[in-house]
């Protein structure tokens, strides 16, 4: 999921406000509470991606001596 995508979730209202070339400019707005939302939702992806990040890297020990 992309930044847009979580803050439309988390329900703040993402307003496209110009298209030049390839780049889009984006205006986000919402609630304090939408904005508190946001950033569980991108606190726990970073949590989410950390833990997976240290499985990858942990060794594999078990049984052997």
């Amino acid at each position: 999921m992309n930044i847009i995508d979580m803050a439309r979730e988390s329900g703040m209202a993402v307003i496209l406000d110009a298209r030049i070339g390839r780049e889009e400019y984006h205006s986000v707005c919402g609630s304090l509470s939408a904005l508190e939302k946001f950033a569980d939702a991108i606190r726990q992806t970073r949590v989410n991606h950390k833990t997976a990040n240290e499985r990858r890297q942990r060794p594999l020990t078990r049984g052997l001596k």
